[in-house]
């Protein structure tokens, strides 16, 4: 007994003390620091979400006035004297800098007044023959100040308003005159002197066209103005054109600005087209479908268009297009709808593709042609009126009684609707509707084309054949790595293929484009030849690998067979490329690339989706690889065992244990790396030739949205139109990247839960 306590009262004094002051301090500071960690991580976590967040909403802010509509805000109401005994107005027009307008009136004169006070600055009396009267007007295409005055005589006035800027004792001043480009003297246009119902005018360089009808009959003048070198004057050479007649009476003429058609509108809903270079009717076009009649017709920027009102409160767009056996015709693009009472007047924009119109109720619409959208309709008179745009459509002027009324437009963005980014779109001067991003040009009459679906498309394209290539490999070779390889080799390979992430994708886009790019070119066969060789070489290699001696095979320590291939893929790849010139005289009449085009019909560009698919591929395979490696490594190795005590081989080990165990970060990983090729920029921006279009084919181009982004970013103007749609494009990048996360992540913690029990 006294043993037995003895040695309770040793074991008492040998005892460990865990509440030490010491180990108490030792614990607190491991709490701090462990709360410190987890604060540091959630508001670290926190700050990425509230970063993207903000990122988000900061591009939505400057996207969302794009699809805001137009607005109208009136201004005071003026009612000067003048205007009482000025006849009724028969033209309308606003100068550039809304302070001085233009008034043309039944009694031949041209009236200049003041914008904002409407006080009259200036008179001038039209030289008209005597006993003549002005019977129509007509306008050469929006953006000039040109007009043609068609007289009671037969005859008929070229006139020109213009506005000299200057600046007197540094005060900006603005004087208003009236030209005559081609002469006071009014030029004869009916030989038999009747009275010019319907007047079009259409400048070509220094060629004039004008065109008039007179009882149903056409007459057209072609006026070359040529100057002297020697003496410096211009002498008119006048020559006329034989048209067909018309037995219906002409409500409207326009003539073509390139000089190649003339429009007769005729009937109540006929429009007669001929062709000015032939001296021929080229068709009659019905532009109605039975209701109603023709009220108004006028041109968009550029002449190309027509835009047709009726007197049911439509509007049409027509426009020449040439059809398959090569014969143009006039096609109907798209129509709009104000409010049911007839249109008296379309007024097109000078710097854009839209238009206003107005009723015979005083309500005006404004419309966008390109987009097919109405932005705003309002009641803007009581009644019949007449109205004016200015040139940077932002006032507009109307006239209804004795009534001035100004208007300040608020229109900044018409060409945005969700048909004309993600729809097919049918464009001025093209053969059917179609995808196009064309955000430039060097006309100031050009339509923009931003449909982002050809990047959207070239987006998805450059991702898929990089994934195509990147995907297999790095799965494939993060499954050997990781479970097959000798560890001694693995710590040298895998470091060595997550260096080649660090290379700049830039460095890789310079060699894609100078260097990969023709190379594949002059080595299509060879490059075809190898992809289907390679696999066909390593099979081969393994099978009659196996098929050596025992004592041979057992040489190589287990792991390390990988590097027996590294011959075989250099010897094949060689091989391959060796005979690709070959290969190319035998089958493809020496040269593959011309073979595609012209007796396939496969379009072929240098800068491809090949090229894309390898050198981009490339980058992708090392993000995969790491990723993949890791999930598939860290795998528990008592599965692996267990699956093998039980008799399975280590193939079937593979693909029924760990394979399903490390799904979810192989899906991860797949994910990460298509996210990866969505977003690469510059791989695709040096080695794709930057063409935006939508063909499947492996041997064309692309531009992707990243692209061009990058591309056209430092051009455009900000708070411009194309500059909110290259911030939409980055925004859809950025919800396609958030919803392909959130997808991946929902689909791998399902993988996980399934695959949790092995």
């Amino acid at each position: 007994m006294n043993d037995i306590e003895t040695m309770s009262a040793n074991s008492d004094v040998q005892r460990l003390d865990f509440n030490t002051p010491a180990l108490q301090r030792k614990r607190r500071i491991r709490a701090l620091k462990d709360k410190l960690a987890r604060w540091y991580v959630s508001i670290g976590g926190l700050a990425v979400l509230g970063a993207i967040t903000l990122i988000f909403f900061y591009l939505a802010q400057v996207v969302a006035p794009m699809f805001q509509g137009a607005e109208l805000e009136a201004r005071e109401v003026q009612q000067p004297a003048w205007l009482a005994d000025a006849g009724e107005p028969l033209l309308l027009a606003v100068e550039e800098q809304n302070k001085v307008a233009m008034r043309l009136g039944s009694d031949g004169a041209v009236r200049f007044f003041s914008v904002p006070t409407g006080d009259l600055l200036r008179t001038v009396e039209l030289p008209l023959p005597a006993g003549s009267q002005i019977v129509s007007v007509g306008q050469d295409t929006p953006g000039n100040r040109r007009m043609v005055l068609g007289l009671s005589n037969g005859q008929v006035l070229v006139a020109e308003h213009n506005y000299k800027v200057s600046y007197p004792e540094g005060k900006k001043t603005i004087t208003p005159q009236l030209d005559y480009p081609f002469g006071e003297e009014p030029l004869s246009l009916d030989p038999q002197g009747r009275p010019i119902e319907n007047a079009a005018i259409s400048l070509n360089g220094s060629t004039l066209m004008v065109a008039g009808a007179t009882n149903g009959e056409l007459h057209a003048l072609k006026i070359a103005a040529t100057e002297n070198l020697m003496t410096g004057e211009t002498s008119l050479e006048e020559e006329r054109v034989a048209l067909p007649q018309l037995s219906d009476p002409i409500k409207a003429l326009l003539v073509d600005p390139r000089h190649m058609w003339l429009f007769a509108v005729s009937g109540r809903a006929n429009v007669d087209v001929f062709d000015l270079r032939r001296n021929q009717l080229n068709g009659r076009y019905k532009l109605l479908g039975g209701k109603g009649e023709i009220t108004t017709v006028a041109s968009l920027l550029g002449g190309i268009s027509l835009m047709v009102g009726d007197s049911t409160g439509g509007i049409g767009q027509w426009f020449m297009v040439r059809s398959d056996d090569g014969q143009s015709e006039l096609k109907n693009v798209r129509n709009f709808q104000l409010d049911g009472q007839p249109i008296t007047q379309i007024i097109p924009e000078q710097r854009r593709k839209g238009f206003l119109a107005l009723d015979s109720d005083g309500t005006l619409g404004i419309f966008h042609s390109t987009a097919h959208r109405t932005l705003l309709t309002e009641q803007v008179a009581e009644g019949a009126a007449v109205a004016a745009m200015s040139p940077r459509a932002t006032r507009l002027l109307v006239e209804s009684g004795d009534q001035l009324q100004r208007f300040v437009i608020d229109n900044p963005h018409p060409e945005i609707s969700w048909s004309a980014l993600w729809g097919k779109v049918w464009y001025e001067s093209y053969p059917e509707p179609d995808y196009v991003w064309q955000s430039t040009s060097a006309t100031g009459d050009f339509e923009p084309k931003l449909s982002l679906s050809p990047l959207a498309f070239g987006t998805l394209k450059a991702a898929f054949y990089a994934m195509l290539l990147a995907a297999p490999l790095a799965i494939c070779a993060a499954l050997y790595t990781a479970y097959f390889m000798a560890p001694a080799l693995r710590r040298k390979v895998k470091p060595v293929i997550e260096l080649m992430e660090a290379l700049p994708t830039v460095i890789l886009g310079f060699f894609a484009g100078l260097f990969l790019a023709p190379y594949l070119e002059n080595h299509l066969p060879g490059i075809f030849s190898l992809l289907l060789l390679m696999p066909v070489g390593i099979l081969l290699a393994g099978w009659f690998w196996s098929r050596l001696p025992e004592n041979i095979r057992l040489s190589v320590p287990d792991g390390w067979e990988a590097l027996l291939l590294i011959p075989v893929i250099l010897a094949v790849g060689w091989g391959s490329l060796a005979i690709s010139g070959y290969l190319e005289n035998w089958f493809f009449g020496g040269d593959m690339r011309l073979w595609l085009s012209n007796d396939m019909g496969i379009p072929f560009d240098q800068r491809n989706a090949l090229v894309i698919g390898i050198a981009m591929g490339f980058a992708v395979i090392p993000t995969i690889y790491s990723i993949a490696e890791d999930a598939v490594f860290s795998v528990p190795r008592s599965l692996t065992l267990g699956s093998l005590a039980l008799g399975a081989t280590p193939w079937q080990t593979l693909t029924r244990v760990v394979l399903l165990t490390a799904s979810p970060g192989i899906f991860s990983a797949l994910m990460i790396g298509m996210g990866r090729a969505v977003g690469e920029t510059m791989i695709v921006l040096m080695a794709t030739g930057n063409t935006p279009i939508m063909e499947a084919n492996i041997f064309e181009g692309m531009r992707t949205l990243a692209a061009n982004v990058a591309v056209e970013m430092p051009e455009s103007e900000v708070g411009s139109t194309h500059y909110r749609v290259l911030f939409l494009a980055a925004m859809v990048l950025l919800m396609f990247t958030f919803v392909m996360n959130t997808l991946a992540e929902l689909i791998r913690q399902r993988l996980r839960r399934k695959y949790a029990s092995l």
